[in-house]
């Protein structure tokens, strides 16, 4: 509809204008006259409220959107993941943002329901398990809720959620278990410290050290979940030291839980990182782990981008403006970095932190 300047005076028709419409500031702006033709023609004032809502809410007022994450103290990633989408989900970048935090899938599900109920227009979640997703999801779908999902993929029907900016969990274990394929050690006896069981990324980082084990023959000396906690991680590997189970390689499925395993390590004085005992792997690639590549303490650490939110911004820009999206998953370009061959210029540009 077009755009027309009223004359400040017409107040009765201003209202008039108003009550057809049923449109926002935009629709506030148009003539008697031009409400008096829309009147005439159903069609032409279905079409002009639905423009008038379009351009309100990508213009007028602040997009809502509820976001669904896991406790930021659970790891240096996380931390950084939670500061990444606080920075950029602001009023100023036209966002309405809430968030909620928790572990726990159900307590999870819990804050998604009351998100669908307040009305949000997006849904961003980061599952804390796979599973028991599909009804929330039909919710939102029911209400005009549209769901993004962040950082982990869930077992749920595809067409419950718009899109998943996520990185490739199990894709990050092939790459960690090649690496230490290529070592060539004489043997292989594992610490594997699983992160929180039933999360994207403790199952596919879990898988491919299995199905390596299983074609290899390498031993698992122990494989416990510390849930991605340093403190746990300690525990666990000291009970390994203190049984004299022999072992020489610490698979850790996050960074903190491999400082957890290092720790427990250096207070029994046994060597750690390159041409010493025992070969230290970790994940998230925070600065300080990379910095212990870099000094060659550790051996290897797997790449997981945090800086997910204008993946997602981008996604919701598009639907916004009423285009396709192309791709359903996308999947964020990750590395893995050994400490024989990290620089100091890698510890800077992906170093977290």
């Amino acid at each position: 509809m077009k755009k027309k300047i009223i004359s400040m005076v017409l107040t009765a028709c201003l209202c008039f204008s108003l009550t057809a419409c049923g449109g926002g500031s935009e629709e506030a702006s148009s003539t008697g006259t031009a409400a008096q033709e829309d009147s005439a023609d159903s069609g032409d004032t279905a079409e002009g409220a639905d423009d008038a809502a379009q351009e309100d809410s990508t213009s007028g007022g602040l997009i809502k959107v509820g976001i669904i994450n896991n406790d930021p103290n659970e790891s240096g990633y996380r931390t950084a993941n939670d500061a990444d989408l606080k920075a950029n989900f602001t009023e100023e970048n036209g966002y309405d943002a809430q968030f909620a935090y928790s572990k726990k899938n159900d307590e999870q599900i819990s804050s998604a329901q009351k998100f669908i109920q307040d009305g949000v227009d997006y849904l961003l979640i980061s599952a804390a398990d796979t599973a028991g997703w599909d009804s929330v999801l039909q919710d939102a779908q029911d209400q005009g809720t549209r769901v993004i999902l962040f950082d982990r993929v869930i077992d749920a029907d595809e067409s419950l959620y718009e899109a998943a900016i996520v990185s490739d969990m199990e894709k990050e274990g092939e790459t960690a278990v090649n690496w230490l394929k290529d070592q060539g050690l004489d043997e292989y006896n594992i610490i594997h410290l699983q992160g929180q069981m039933g999360t994207a990324a403790q199952i596919g980082r879990s898988a491919a050290l299995d199905k390596a084990v299983e074609d290899e023959g390498w031993n698992i000396v122990t494989q416990q979940t510390g849930d991605w906690n340093a403190d746990n991680a300690q525990q666990i590997v000291q009970s390994v030291i203190d049984s004299k189970d022999s072992f020489n390689v610490i698979y850790a499925e996050n960074d903190d839980m491999a400082k957890g395993a290092v720790a427990a390590l250096d207070k029994a004085n046994i060597s750690h990182g390159v041409d010493k005992d025992v070969i230290i792997m970790g994940f998230d690639c925070n600065k300080w782990a990379l910095e212990e590549l870099f000094n060659k303490n550790w051996n290897y650490d797997g790449q997981c981008n945090p800086f997910q939110s204008e993946y997602i911004m981008d996604v919701i820009d598009k639907l916004e403006n009423g285009e396709a999206l192309t791709e359903k998953k996308i999947i964020m370009e990750e590395k893995g970095f050994d400490a024989s061959t990290i620089t100091q210029e890698d510890v800077d540009q992906y170093g977290i932190g």
